[in-house]
């Protein structure tokens, strides 16, 4: 019996718009995928830090969002980077299908390295300030 394919340009695009929550990985892996259940406690710890420290600065309350976000664009760029080969005989084994990434996927991991890039930027510089200024800039 054919498994359901998975598509490597959807996966990137969960794992770029969802992957704070880890739809990607749910997507992919189902809901025993672990990895997917740590993107999702994410919200929980952020969740946690705003009740039990209201008032400390915004951003360490969402900092557990944002290292999610950074590990899932991580994830969007070995995705959508994968070989369609290779995707398919770890993905789409069992599918009778191949894969073949075209030009929306391209567009996907420029934006995701674009987007990526400013996330993991930002949040070393706000880390840095918070850290060592005391949020003296801001």
């Amino acid at each position: 019996m054919p498994s359901n394919h998975k598509n490597k340009t959807l996966a990137t695009l969960l794992a770029l718009v969802g992957g704070v929550v880890g739809a990607h990985r749910f997507y992919l892996g189902g809901a025993r995928d672990r990895w997917g259940w740590l993107h999702l406690a994410s919200v929980a710890v952020a969740a946690m830090v705003a009740v039990l420290a209201p008032a400390q600065n915004p951003f360490f309350k969402v900092l557990p969002l944002l290292v999610s976000g950074i590990a899932a664009c991580i994830e969007a760029l070995v995705i959508g980077l994968l070989a369609d080969d290779k995707w398919d005989a770890a993905h789409n084994a069992g599918s009778g299908r191949q894969s073949r990434s075209s030009w929306p996927l391209a567009v996907l991991l420029v934006a995701t390295l674009m987007g990526g890039a400013v996330l993991v930027i930002a949040t070393i510089a706000r880390l840095f300030d918070l850290l060592y200024t005391g949020g003296a800039y801001g």
